[in-house]
């Protein structure tokens, strides 16, 4: 009995009461200026690695480097906290800057469980922290005129144990202990500006635009830009080149310390030119009018320009389509050695010249929106 799994080994989840303050101030120091701060407090059940997985015990002395749910992972939390100063500069435009921290509690990342009956296994446990702390300005200009304009820039400092629930596993498959080290996540962008202009001529006697034969051509018309400028976002560099390529490609050799290296700047530009058309159909009851809707006609362009915007690279070069393994000469005597060594070189090529690096390219859509 002693080496069975008994009913006595388990328990019942116990509910978690989250409480979930938001508490905002406003401190008016003029008609034209204002401080004001907040405190937020958020919290996101487990999505994932949080089932019971009664199989999964049942044959885990049978499996080679276990990874067991963990029914017990309480939710993560993110508390918040932000302090500004907002200013208007003129009748139709006003500047806000802001500083802000946020503390990410109970993150869940994998762990190992060293010495447990009946086998060493891995779990998941709420065993991660963060900090996500930053500058941002914002500048507002409302419509003047036929222009409307806002522009920003944040800068932002993320660090913290994990970036994923996963983040630690190559760790312990190479046997280390259960290690937390403070780095960079995923997301951190150091710089990001971010800019909106729109266009447009409005209807009937608002109307400023080209008339041509008495038509107002443009009524109701208008054309957006939205441009996004950011400094790239961090990842781990080796000094190994490794076949990526491969199914199940081998770890690196990191250099330096996680996410230590940056991808490139990216740029991108969003086109949208529309036009509203008011519609008019039928009589409200007790009413002498008709009822009033829109039909909104648009065409969207996404990455105008059509920039090259890299989202992952390898490893070992920096580079989103080569790996490094066909020109390693560590691997010459294997690549020469396949059946075909100039098939197998274009073949990996093709293989490693991964469209999932890049964003998407220039994309047009052509919509209606109707509004009533």
């Amino acid at each position: 009995a002693g080496s069975q799994m008994r009913k006595d080994a388990f328990e019942v989840y116990k509910p978690v009461v989250n409480v979930m303050p938001r508490v905002a101030f406003s401190f008016p120091i003029s008609d034209q200026a204002v401080f004001f701060a907040h405190y937020d407090v958020l919290t996101q059940r487990p999505t994932g690695n949080n089932r019971l997985d009664l199989l999964g015990y049942a044959y885990v002395r049978n499996a080679s480097n276990p990874i067991l749910n963990n029914p017990a992972l309480k939710p993560t939390k993110t508390i918040d906290y932000e302090l500004g100063f907002q200013q208007v500069l003129s009748k139709s435009s006003s500047l806000k800057i802001s500083a802000f921290y946020r503390e990410l509690r109970d993150q869940i990342q994998i762990r190992n469980v060293a010495e447990a009956w009946p086998v060493t296994y891995k779990t998941y446990d709420n065993y991660d922290f963060g900090t996500v702390k930053g500058f941002s300005a914002a500048y507002d200009l409302r419509r003047t005129g036929n222009i409307r304009l806002t522009a920003s820039y944040t800068l932002q400092f993320a660090d913290g144990t994990g970036s994923d629930p996963n983040t630690s596993l190559s760790l312990l498959n190479a046997g280390q202990p259960n290690l937390r080290t403070i780095a960079p996540l995923n997301f951190d962008q150091r710089h990001r500006f971010t800019a909106n202009v729109d266009f447009s001529y409005g209807g009937g006697n608002d109307y400023n635009g080209p008339v041509i034969g008495g038509a107002k051509i443009l009524q109701n018309t208008g054309v957006n830009f939205t441009s996004i400028l950011g400094s790239g976002t961090p990842y781990s560099l080796s000094s190994l080149v490794v076949q990526e390529g491969n199914m199940n490609p081998p770890g690196g050799r990191l250099v330096g310390t996680i996410n230590g290296a940056r991808l490139p700047w990216q740029f991108n530009t969003d086109l949208q030119v529309y036009r509203d058309i008011p519609l008019s159909f039928g009589k409200d009851e007790g009413a002498d009018k008709a009822k009033k809707a829109n039909l909104n006609i648009y065409l969207l362009v996404t990455n105008l320009f059509n920039n090259q915007m890299v989202t992952g690279v390898y490893r070992a070069t920096g580079s989103p389509t080569d790996d490094g393994y066909l020109a390693a000469a560590r691997y010459q005597d294997n690549i020469n050695n396949q059946i075909d060594p100039q098939s197998f070189r274009d073949l990996y090529a093709l293989k490693v010249d991964n469209p999932y690096n890049f964003g998407a390219p220039r994309t047009i859509r052509l919509g209606l929106r109707f509004d009533f």
